[in-house]
């Protein structure tokens, strides 16, 4: 008998308070029934204690699992009548630790499910309780999760800001999170400057925040708190710069793509824009400005701006760039045929492939033919590879790596010039005191050398200098709070939209 007992009191350790009197087993279910020890209880309303009892109730509550079986507790409680003159309450004992009041689940059964359904919310939450044998609809599930408390702490000294879509494109929200601690502190509904200033005017004490570039949030930092300091994000000012190398790259595919014996592309296409350029060039010449000349020649404003900033026509050409196709395993053969007998007829060479095993159509031939790739090599690296080239860390590159970015990078002073200014700014990215005045420098020395889109990186530099500034020389950075947006995007897509804004902040904040 005592191992019975001794083992009952460690299945049901939680129950401890109570006086366990029976277990019975039911099959699918275990029914523990148990009593409130003698005790005094405390009354409510006056707090004072009291043993009189009034009468007594049973109350049924679920407990946490025990063998992949649901546990039900019956308990007998008193309801006690209060000594105090006056009161004339009774009320009904409570065992803290085990009973909450109106609850039918036991504090540590609550404690568990509150673990699943933050991680997992409604459906996927009421899903794996059910395999657990704790059996809940998904809104109760997410009156669960809803009853959690959201954390309440002090307003950090140092914030990020960040902004994440709730739907694309369309509605957009603010996470605030704590950037030493990590800690989410706010979601706001929108991202519009006058909600971050509110939410920044009322609570008092931040001295930095970290933010992309974003104007609006730079404007209610500078209304609500003026004396904060603004931490541009390295990454997005990293980002900006590789976007700037990547158009100089191409600008300049003239000039690296002599060294691969590679073609520019010379077809209707590469006729159609020059005589864009030519266009675009002729109207600012006569002091047109550039939405009169996207106005006349019925093109984008972003497309004008990119044919005024080429200075030449020939650095709107790029390289061509062709995906591996049905024609490619006999282009061996249609050089040999086109070389015996320059006259031969694109239908007779699409007979004799087609007695190889070609698949494709003659249209397919025509095109291939008609761009000139059965006459040449496609290019052997594309703008975009050649400009994650520039920006990668040189010890990272492979030894033919290196010589080949050594070779096309001499294609060209300009070249030249992009290769060692990436450089020079990779290295202002790890924060140092002396970092302010070396950007100074990198950018004069940047627009005395002929990259139109670097010199448009810089303009934008200068217009967020003091952020960039405090970036190239604080530790503090956004990255936290882009990580938090990584997740945010996680628990978005776990709730199939079907999340109000509501519970995707209590989620949020609680993860």
């Amino acid at each position: 008998m005592e191992d019975v007992n001794r083992l009952v009191q460690a299945v049901f350790s939680g129950l401890s308070p109570l006086v366990i009197e029976d277990v019975v087993d039911e099959g699918e279910r275990i029914v523990v029934r148990a009593r409130t020890p003698q005790d005094t209880a405390v009354c409510p309303v006056c707090g004072a204690s009291s043993g009189r009892v009034h009468g007594y109730h049973w109350r049924t509550v679920a407990d946490v699992p025990v063998d992949g079986r649901r546990v039900v507790v019956r308990v007998r409680v008193r309801r006690l009548v209060c000594p105090t003159r006056g009161c004339h309450h009774t009320f009904r004992e409570q065992v803290p630790g085990v009973l909450e009041r109106y609850q039918r689940r036991t504090v540590r059964l609550n404690r568990q499910v509150k673990a699943v359904v933050k991680e997992l919310a409604g459906r996927a939450g009421s899903r794996l309780l059910a395999i657990l044998a704790m059996g809940l609809s998904r809104h109760t599930a997410l009156r669960a999760l809803l009853r959690i408390p959201l954390p309440t702490g002090r307003t950090p000294r140092v914030i990020g800001v960040d902004d994440f879509a709730l739907r694309r494109r369309h509605r957009y929200a603010t996470v605030v999170i704590d950037a030493e601690t990590h800690e989410r502190i706010e979601v706001l509904p929108d991202r519009t400057a006058d909600t971050l200033e509110a939410w920044l005017r009322e609570h008092p004490g931040v001295e930095v925040v970290c933010r992309d570039g974003s104007a609006t949030y730079a404007e209610a930092i500078r209304r609500a708190v003026p004396d904060a300091v603004q931490v541009a994000d390295r990454w997005h000012l990293w980002h900006n710069l590789c976007e700037a190398t990547l158009s100089e790259v191409k600008a300049h595919s003239s000039c690296w793509v002599t060294v691969l014996d590679a073609p520019i592309y010379d077809g209707p296409r590469a006729q159609t824009t020059l005589e864009r350029w030519h266009q675009v060039h002729d109207l600012l010449d006569q002091g047109v400005g550039l939405l009169e000349c996207a106005r006349r020649l019925q093109l984008a404003l972003n497309t004008v701006k990119r044919y005024a900033r080429a200075d030449r026509p020939e650095r709107m050409l790029r390289v061509p760039k062709y995906r591996a196709g049905l024609v490619d395993p006999y282009r061996e053969h249609l050089r040999k045929r086109r070389a015996e007998d320059p006259g031969v007829g694109v239908k007779h060479l699409f007979e004799e492939i087609k007695a190889l095993g070609f698949t494709g159509c003659l249209n397919r031939l025509h095109k291939y033919i008609n761009q000139g790739r059965a006459d040449a090599d496609r290019s052997h690296i594309s703008p975009r590879r050649l400009a994650r080239m520039i920006l990668t860390r040189p010890g990272n590159l492979k030894p033919e790596h290196r010589d080949l970015l050594a070779r096309l990078t001499a294609a060209c002073p300009e070249m030249t010039q992009l290769a060692a200014a990436v450089g020079r700014f990779a290295a202002l990215l790890t924060p140092q005191p002396g970092n302010a005045d070396r950007l100074s420098l990198w950018i004069v020395q940047v627009r005395a050398v002929d990259l139109p889109h670097l010199h448009a990186f810089t303009r934008g530099l200068e217009r967020d200098r003091d952020a960039v500034n405090a970036a190239l020389t604080l530790p503090y950075s956004n990255g936290p709070t882009e990580g938090v947006n990584t997740k945010t995007k996680r628990i978005a897509r776990q709730m199939h939209g079907r999340a109000g804004f509501t519970l995707l902040r209590h989620r949020i904040l609680l993860a």
